[in-house]
């Protein structure tokens, strides 16, 4: 049975994940960032995290963004195929949802022409990732995503003959360049397989899950703890200052690839780790 959800709704739902996201880190997040906070010696690493954790606590009673960079408008889209939309197009609904939600907020707008560096001016247009689902509902996370944090993301074609060795040490060897650029503790998103640009969407679509949430396949979730323990022996720690939290969690998603081709993306989130969703 066809069940039909009218672009008021999207538009409504985008607008308060917008300002929710950029609002309210995740009870995860913050369960991490004290758990590193614990394992952090006395000094400069635990002030830090200390600072992340109350600079939460502000955002969230004052209603204030987490961060100055709110970032780009990143959804994620999960339409069930008896699902109708009626009432105008889906990605305007989308694009005006960010439009509200980013004047409402009170949040920077960052979206830019690349090459003139003019400013949209609303935040959009939003990046929009669509997958057609079964069901009759839509699923709809928001995860802006900040400048500084994805400069330091890349997308490698490795050689098949790298393996998975050459996998890990491609992620570590990036996050020791990244150095305190992305502003640490980061999470890590990792896409192994698919093409080119799929693999660069698993990375993003990595970072969406809770942090401590494994990958369900026993062999990965071993080499995501093997990536994030030797990430966090790096010593960059919380902003660059040294210690042992450079890292929060790793998260790897693979797929098939062609036979000639190992593609590899790193996708690197700083500590304000937001994504928020709703079930329409």
């Amino acid at each position: 049975m066809i069940r039909e959800i009218s672009t008021r709704e999207i538009i409504k739902a985008v607008r308060d994940l917008s300002m929710d996201a950029n609002y309210n880190l995740g009870n995860d997040v913050l369960l991490a960032l004290n758990q590193a906070l614990e394992k952090e010696d006395p000094g400069t690493a635990r002030e830090v995290i200390k600072e992340l954790i109350e600079n939460a606590r502000i955002a969230r009673e004052e209603k204030v963004p987490i961060c100055q960079d709110c970032g780009l408008a990143v959804v994620f889209v999960e339409i069930g195929q008896d699902v109708h939309i009626i009432g105008g197009d889906l990605r305007q609904a989308i694009n005006e949802g960010v439009r509200q939600g980013y004047t409402d907020g009170y949040l920077r707008k960052s979206a830019c022409h690349p090459i003139t560096r003019k400013n949209t001016g609303d935040n959009t247009p939003a990046i929009i990732h669509l997958q057609i689902v079964p069901g009759d509902r839509m699923r709809i996370i928001l995860a802006p995503k900040g400048g500084g944090s994805e400069n330091m993301s890349r997308v490698d074609m490795l050689t098949p003959a790298a393996g998975i060795e050459g996998v890990k040490d491609y992620v570590v060897r990036r996050v020791k360049e990244s150095g305190p650029n992305p502003c640490p503790p980061t999470i890590v998103g990792v896409g192994v397989g698919g093409t080119f640009e799929r693999s660069a969407i698993l990375a993003k679509k990595a970072l969406l899950r809770n942090i401590g949430d494994r990958n369900p396949d026993p062999e990965l979730a071993e080499i995501e703890e093997e990536i994030l323990t030797r990430i966090n022996r790096l010593g960059i720690g919380p902003m660059g200052y040294g210690g042992n939290s450079t890292s929060l969690d790793v998260f790897l998603e693979i797929e098939p690839c062609h036979i000639a081709s190992l593609p590899v993306a790193i996708n690197i989130q700083c500590h304000a780790a937001r994504h928020k969703e709703a079930v329409i």
